[in-house]
């Protein structure tokens, strides 16, 4: 499967806008007030992950992990935590989809973190700063868009050094194995 590319990321970031915008507005006029928000986190958030998941060229796990987002969403509608920590929380499961599907080392999953909350930071400053719910959505998915500029792998070697080095030094550790196999071989007998 293709990788999700910065242009994808930002169909994305207006299709959630639009979207959320839009619900948010409709729903607020039948149920105002957190319990619309608090849904419309929840709605995007698994919109987001079904994407992320369609997008990995990982295959294993997915049902798993649905279970797994769906089984924290419901316990966070039901427990009804204070709204930042209900954010984060839904934030946080983002995180850790993207970190298994799409990182293979702790540093980039590190820099994912960040970027999550630069993109929460982003979001709710275009909250505060114009009052639309729309604009929060559209400068936070935007923002989440640059987890493709992320390195899968990102390691203390440059990556072409250890491209260079990486077959040979698994060819030596592979042959010193093969002679202390059959070293203990010989000796046994």
């Amino acid at each position: 499967m293709k990788q999700p590319t910065f242009p994808e990321g930002v169909a994305v970031a207006v299709a959630a806008s639009l979207a959320g915008g839009v619900l948010y507005t409709a729903l607020n006029v039948v149920f105002p007030g957190v319990p619309v928000l608090r849904l419309l986190i929840a709605g995007i958030g698994l919109a987001y992950v079904v994407y992320l998941l369609g997008r990995s060229p990982e295959r294993v796990g997915r049902v798993t992990t649905a279970a797994a987002w769906l089984l924290v969403a419901g316990m966070l509608w039901f427990t009804h935590p204070p709204l930042l920590f209900y954010i984060c929380a839904h934030l946080g499961a983002i995180w850790l989809v993207r970190s298994l599907y799409f990182y293979s080392s702790a540093l980039s999953a590190l820099a994912d973190l960040g970027l999550n909350g630069l993109a929460l930071s982003a979001g709710i400053w275009a909250v505060t700063r114009t009052g639309s719910v729309f604009l929060g959505i559209w400068c936070f998915f935007l923002v989440q868009a640059l987890f493709v500029a992320i390195p899968k792998s990102i390691s203390r070697k440059s990556g072409a050094a250890a491209a260079d080095h990486a077959p040979a030094d698994r060819f030596q550790h592979a042959y010193r194995a093969a002679e202390t196999a059959v070293r203990k071989l010989s000796s046994s007998h």
